[in-house]
């Protein structure tokens, strides 16, 4: 039983007229998290499903008076899978603004679907947090450090979703992400109006899969699939939407030589990364040993910044020579520089990099030094 990072930040938010979303990709473990919270509560609560018709049902007279019937004597509204439900921002703005005293508590599986319907509607009423697939610190609530570096290499080939790290065989490792990425992982795009494409979408999702840790080209993606530049872009954005792949920007603080608008694309789950090529070989046999490292690294920190509320920004660096870095960090006016190595080269800070930022703090993280890295700011 791992407790989830963000569990208390979300009980702490559990206030009344106030909503709390809950959001993240599909099979991250947003039902367990609620139930968790749930058992918890000292109040009574109301338990309904988006995905339950006689739920739909109940929400779906939207009256002060229906609402005031459904939720007496009721102290938390918890609503799994609220995405499906028709007009759920209007219906939530009515209850907490209606019936004194009411917390809710909603999920949803993905961002733009739950905010572009609850989003205006519950502006200054409600608070976000996304869950992701397991971080260290949640695991190593099962595991000491020597435990940890040994699952090192199953965590860059297999990922961290719940159910993965639950089995122990590899087969079915591979057969439960291989469902994933079949059954799940477009659907929340796929069911949009009018984005009836999936074999386009499958085949985007696949090349930006080889090209985790490179800039990322529109041109050249929309060229390889026949679609067009905005067409690959907007694709892009609704995976990101989804959490399936999150989008880092390059670093610029003007200076004439640095690339300012290029972009790459990691995964937020690396296992996820690996399923959709079809690639599980152990490291030895990889020749991307590097990029999942570089992966699995910036998205621990992003999952880490997420849950601690660090409200760090994150890019990397390049400029046209060639001279590069993995990972910048800013926040209140710092700047943290980061190089990621699987193996124990030591590089310097490139000279154009320490020349422009006089005071930027420059790191290399390797093996070695990880657990703190992904750990602890």
């Amino acid at each position: 039983m791992i407790k989830r990072s963000i569990e208390e930040k979300i009980q702490n938010r559990l206030i009344a007229n106030k909503v709390v979303l809950l959001l993240g990709a599909r099979r991250v473990g947003k039902t367990f998290l609620m139930r968790q919270i749930l058992e918890k509560y000292k109040g009574k609560v109301l338990v309904l499903n988006g995905e339950d018709f006689d739920s739909l049902a109940l929400l779906e007279p939207q009256s002060i008076a229906n609402y005031k019937r459904l939720l007496n004597g009721i102290d938390l509204l918890a609503i799994d899978e609220a995405q499906n439900i028709p007009e759920i921002g209007r219906k939530l703005k009515l209850i907490v603004d209606e019936i004194p005293d009411i917390k809710v508590l909603a999920s949803g599986s993905s961002s733009f679907d739950l905010q572009n319907k609850a989003g205006e509607p519950l502006v200054g009423r409600s608070t976000q947090f996304h869950l992701f697939s397991f971080n260290q610190v949640e695991l190593s609530q099962l595991e000491n450090m020597l435990e940890t570096k040994q699952h090192l290499e199953d965590r860059l080939i297999y990922g961290s979703y719940p159910e993965v790290i639950n089995i122990t065989d590899f087969d079915q490792k591979k057969d439960y992400l291989r469902d994933i990425v079949n059954a799940y992982l477009l659907k929340d795009i796929l069911i949009i109006d009018g984005l009836k494409n999936s074999k386009k979408m499958s085949e985007l999702l696949r090349l930006v899969a080889f090209q985790i840790g490179n800039e990322v080209s529109y041109d050249e993606l929309a060229k390889q699939l026949g679609l067009s530049r905005n067409t690959v872009e907007k694709y892009l954005d609704l995976l990101s939407k989804v959490f399936v792949i999150y989008r880092l920007g390059a670093y610029s603080g003007n200076l004439r030589k640095e690339i300012s608008k290029a972009g790459k694309y990691f995964f937020y789950d690396v296992g996820i990364r690996n399923a959709i090529i079809g690639n599980y070989n152990p490291l030895v046999q990889r020749n991307d040993v590097g990029q999942l490292w570089e992966n699995y690294l910036i998205s621990e920190r992003l999952k880490l910044n997420a849950y601690t509320t660090n409200d760090k920004s994150f890019y990397f660096w390049r400029t046209y020579d060639g001279q590069e870095i993995d990972l910048i960090e800013e926040s209140a006016g710092t700047i943290q520089a980061y190089e990621f190595k699987w193996g124990d080269k030591l590089p310097k800070a490139p000279r154009a990099f320490t020349d422009n930022y006089v005071g930027a703090k420059f790191s290399v993280i390797n093996r070695s030094n990880y657990l703190d890295f992904i750990e602890e700011f």
